[in-house]
């Protein structure tokens, strides 16, 4: 009898060969009794076996540089993955663009600086199903002032001369509204270096005050539900919440910082419910897995 096992991100399973038994002898004065089945791998050994036999595949296909896989993280530690429903969205499958030639991903030996050289449009998260897309926030370019846009209105004058002194190259944003009402915005700015997003962070006082707040979402707080081990190489991610009571809008943020990008993830859903809290995480992870 085959005992097959899966686990998690599995994409083989090991299987334990059906145990023989020796048939008796003809004399009926002695017979020879079975043999003892042979022993069964222990479950751990099976679930090790399946492990190595899927890091061997993942890591097998990453020489083409274009596969984006979700690897090295429990099941309920990366809502990307397919499991018993707990809320999360139903994203497509995701796969880095193509660079141009010679160009090499960042995070690597080739690349100090940190540069991502694929279309910053690309490297957008898409849509989850069943949602309704912003025509304003397409998956295409948009103006300093519709980043702007998400701020407190008291706050954007000096916000603009912030990225006016320290310009993005570009500004790339999409949006979409799911059946509950919430709204996601992702904004994905890239500088000249990763220097100049360490300065932005800087006077933004990301992850320490937030100096300028998002409108509506004046009050947050960490989101001490975050874990480190969702964390992408190479990808700094700071997650905050309204803090109790919110007010027309339950908002849930991030700010990524990746090498010479830095990210703007937004989730409000308005009402007295919050925004659920495993989608927000689920669309900070997979956008960070497309920066890193």
């Amino acid at each position: 009898m085959s005992d097959q096992m899966s686990d998690q991100q599995t994409v083989a399973a090991a299987s334990v060969p059906p145990t023989e038994t020796a048939a008796p002898t003809t004399s009926p004065a002695a017979p020879e009794a079975p043999a003892p089945a042979a022993p069964r791998p222990p479950r751990r050994a099976l679930r090790a076996v399946a492990r190595w036999t899927a890091a061997v595949l993942v890591f097998g296909g990453l020489g083409t540089g274009t596969a984006l896989v979700i690897t090295s993280a429990e099941r309920g530690d990366v809502p990307g993955l397919a499991t018993e429903d707990d809320g999360r969205w139903a994203y497509p499958k995701l796969s880095l663009p193509a660079l141009p030639a010679g160009s090499p991903r960042p995070f690597t030996e080739a690349n100090a600086a940190q540069i991502h050289h694929a279309d910053l449009r690309e490297l957008l998260l898409p849509a989850p199903a069943g949602s309704t897309p912003d025509k304003a926030l397409n998956g295409g370019w948009v103006k300093q002032e519709r980043f702007l846009s998400e701020y407190r209105a008291e706050d954007r004058d000096e916000l603009d001369q912030l990225l006016t002194d320290t310009p993005p190259r570009h500004i790339a944003a999409r949006g979409w509204t799911m059946p509950d009402g919430t709204r996601a915005r992702i904004y994905l700015l890239r500088f000249d270096s990763a220097g100049a997003v360490t300065d932005v962070q800087r006077e933004l006082n990301i992850g320490v005050t937030m100096r300028w707040p998002l409108a509506g979402a004046e009050e947050v707080a960490f989101d001490t539900t975050w874990k480190s081990t969702r964390a992408v190489e190479g990808v700094a991610s700071y997650v905050f919440t309204v803090k109790a009571p919110h007010g027309d809008a339950h908002t849930r943020q991030a700010y990524s910082v990746a090498g010479d990008t830095l990210a703007l993830i937004v989730h409000d859903r308005p009402g007295e419910a919050e925004a659920a809290r495993i989608p927000f995480q689920q669309t900070v992870i997979l956008q960070n897995q497309l920066l890193g």
